[in-house]
């Protein structure tokens, strides 16, 4: 069992992997490579938030972000729509699981400060696969009968071709090629490599994306992909195109075999953002005055 790997074998791991063609970067300088206005995919609460980068994304003030959740947002996504740093947001689902609805974002629907993009965990994922296949468009059968075909004028029903008649009705989805992926796994290797485990979402989006920017729990000098134990839940290089280490960066929703959602900190956060003011309190607290490291 891999487990959450927290200490490298080498006393510096940053200094190792420098000698290698992957980018290392510190937290800030990560989410210095994602400019206003881009799309981005992340994942649900429960798959490995890049925490660390979400909160220096809301000391930056970045701005129009295009938010896709794969295929749902929690927390991370609750407190860019709260920062103003979302303008459209397409997802399954915004929710903060057992403590309750995202504050942040009902006040923003209600008021109209932001743009929303109904969809389910299914079609999410189908334009995400068409992408990583490098193809248009990717069809899907079990959003028939669903009021989403309204609202949703980028979908288009169309029969199957492959029958005569017009009585086999297929949606068809159009690829979703974000800007960046933006997530946090729990261990890298020398090469750049990042081991993801069981979270194939997390596959799904450096396939599909442009950019892949990943914040790891630890280094190791281990080649991920040369262990059959680690091999097929790791990305291969080739799709990442930054790292940096942060330990505890996914705190605090916490990360799969490494450590547990920090509740207390998740209520309260649940209880400050129930209002803007209180919202505001949250950030200069928790966000705003974290230390910026070079």
């Amino acid at each position: 069992m891999i487990g959450c790997i927290r200490p490298s074998r080498h006393a510096n791991s940053l200094q190792m992997l420098k000698s290698t063609s992957i980018d290392i970067e510190s937290i800030e300088g990560l989410a210095a490579r994602i400019p206003d206005g881009v799309s981005m995919v992340v994942a649900p609460d429960y798959s490995g938030c890049a925490m660390d980068v979400i909160r220096a994304l809301i000391r930056r003030r970045i701005k129009h972000l295009h938010l896709i959740g794969v295929p749902q947002v929690g927390f991370q996504g609750d407190m860019l729509v709260g920062a103003d740093c979302v303008a459209i947001l397409e997802a399954a689902a915004v929710t903060l699981g057992e403590y309750g609805p995202a504050p942040r974002f009902s006040a923003a629907v209600k008021t109209g400060k932001l743009e929303l993009r109904d969809s389910t965990c299914p079609a999410i994922h189908a334009g995400l696969q068409a992408a990583e296949k490098g193809i248009p468009f990717m069809p899907l059968r079990g959003i028939l009968g669903s009021d989403l075909l309204v609202y949703r004028d980028d979908w288009r029903v169309i029969n199957n071709p492959y029958v005569n008649g017009d009585g086999d009705p297929i949606v068809l989805l159009p690829a979703i090629r974000p800007d960046f992926a933006l997530f946090h796994a729990t261990l890298a290797d020398r090469n750049g490599n990042v081991w993801i485990g069981v979270q194939r979402e997390l596959m799904l989006m450096a396939h599909a994306a442009r950019t892949t920017l990943v914040s790891v729990e630890a280094f190791t000098d281990n080649d991920l992909l040369a262990d059959d134990r680690t091999a097929a839940g790791t990305i291969p290089a080739l799709y990442v195109s930054a790292l940096a280490e942060a330990k505890y960066g996914a705190w605090p929703v916490g990360l799969r075999n490494c450590y547990p959602p920090d509740a207390d900190h998740l209520r309260q956060y649940c209880e400050m953002a129930a209002t803007e003011d209180g919202f505001r309190g949250y950030l200069r607290t928790h966000v705003e005055a974290e230390p910026v490291t070079a």
